[in-house]
C-alpha cells in the first residue's frame, strides 16, 4: 500500500541544486546518431553534437544496493520522496542558445522549481519540475524545465481511448520502428536503469502495461531533430512538449510536423497514428 503523501513536506525539496559536468566525445555523438536513424559518421572536435545530447551528460551513478524495484535510484536525494510508484517523463520546455560540439565541457546546473499535486483519472498525480541550466565555456547552451510525474500503481494506461479521434494529417511525416533494441540502446546512453524500457515480465506483470514503453525524452528527441531538419538545421528558440498517452515497443512509430510559419507543431504517434507525445517549436 503506499504511504500517505505529505505534499506540504515534498514542498520542502523546493529551492534544492544539485551540478554535474561531463565532456562531449566522439563515441557519445555515433551512438546518439546511430539511435536517432541519422548518419553516424566520424565526428571531429568541434562537429556539432545531437541537439538533446545534454539528456545523456552527467547522468547520476547510484550503486546496485542503492536502487528501488522499479531500476530508479531509492526515493529520496535530489529529487523529493514522493510515495508514488510509478515515475515517468510528462514533458517539458527547452530554449537552445548553443550547440554543444564534440569535445565540450558541459555543466549542469539543476534546482527543483515546484511539487504540486492532481487529480487524474488513474488517482493521485504528483508533479515534479525541475530547471536546468547547461553550459559550455562559451556560455549558456540550453535552458530547460522538465516535468516529472508519479502516479499510482493502479489503472495502467495500456493503449489509446476506445472512442479515439481521427488520427491528425501531417504536412511531413517520418516513420521507424520501436523495437526493444532501439530502447535499450537509448536506456545504455543515458544510463537509464527504469525496468519499463527494457524488462518486459516487469513492465507487463507488476505495473500492468502491455509491453516495453518508449522513452519520453527519446520522442522529445526525434521531434526535435525533425523541426530542425525542416528549419534549415537550426533548433527552435523555444520547445514546449507533453506526454499525452504511452508508446510501446513492437510496432510502427511516426514522427510528424506541421508548420504554421510562426510556430511548428509536431507530434509522435503510434502505429495507429494517434498521438503520444505532442509539441510546439517557435523560432
Amino acid at each position: 500500500m503506499t504511504e500517505k503523501l505529505d505534499l506540504d513536506h515534498l514542498r520542502q525539496w523546493i529551492g534544492r541544486t544539485s551540478e554535474a559536468t561531463d565532456i562531449v566525445t566522439a563515441h557519445l555523438v555515433m551512438g546518439l546518431r546511430a539511435t536517432l536513424f541519422q548518419e553516424i559518421g566520424e565526428p571531429k572536435p568541434g562537429d556539432a553534437a545531437p541537439f538533446t545530447v545534454h539528456w545523456c551528460l552527467g547522468q547520476p551513478v547510484f550503486p546496485m544496493s542503492q536502487l528501488g524495484p522499479d531500476g530508479h535510484p531509492t526515493r529520496g536525494g535530489f529529487l523529493p520522496p514522493v510515495p508514488l510508484p510509478r515515475r515517468m517523463w510528462a514533458g517539458g520546455e527547452l530554449q537552445f542558445f548553443d550547440s554543444l560540439r564534440v569535445g565540450d565541457e558541459v555543466k549542469r546546473s539543476s534546482r527543483i522549481a515546484d511539487v504540486s499535486l492532481k487529480s487524474g483519472s488513474t488517482g493521485q498525480l504528483c508533479f515534479v519540475s525541475v530547471e536546468h541550466l547547461v553550459t559550455t565555456p562559451r556560455g549558456t547552451a540550453i535552458r530547460e524545465r522538465q516535468d516529472i510525474v508519479y502516479r499510482e500503481m493502479g489503472g495502467a494506461q495500456g493503449a489509446a481511448p476506445a472512442k479515439a479521434a481521427s488520427p491528425p494529417t501531417a504536412q511531413h511525416r517520418e516513420t521507424h520502428v520501436s523495437d526493444p533494441v532501439l530502447l535499450f540502446r537509448y536506456s545504455a546512453l543515458t544510463f537509464n536503469g527504469h525496468r519499463i524500457h527494457y524488462d518486459r515480465d516487469y513492465v507487463t506483470r507488476v505495473e500492468g502495461y502491455p509491453g516495453l514503453i518508449f522513452h519520453g525524452p527519446l520522442q522529445a528527441a526525434f521531434i526535435i531533430e525533425l523541426a530542425a531538419k525542416l528549419h534549415g538545421g537550426t533548433p527552435p528558440t523555444k520547445f514546449v512538449y507533453r506526454g499525452v498517452q504511452p508508446l510501446f515497443e513492437g510496432g510502427e512509430f511516426s514522427v510528424n510536423a506541421n508548420d504554421n510559419g510562426a510556430s511548428m507543431e509536431l507530434w509522435t504517434a503510434n502505429a495507429e497514428g494517434q498521438p503520444t507525445m505532442k509539441g510546439t517549436a517557435t523560432w
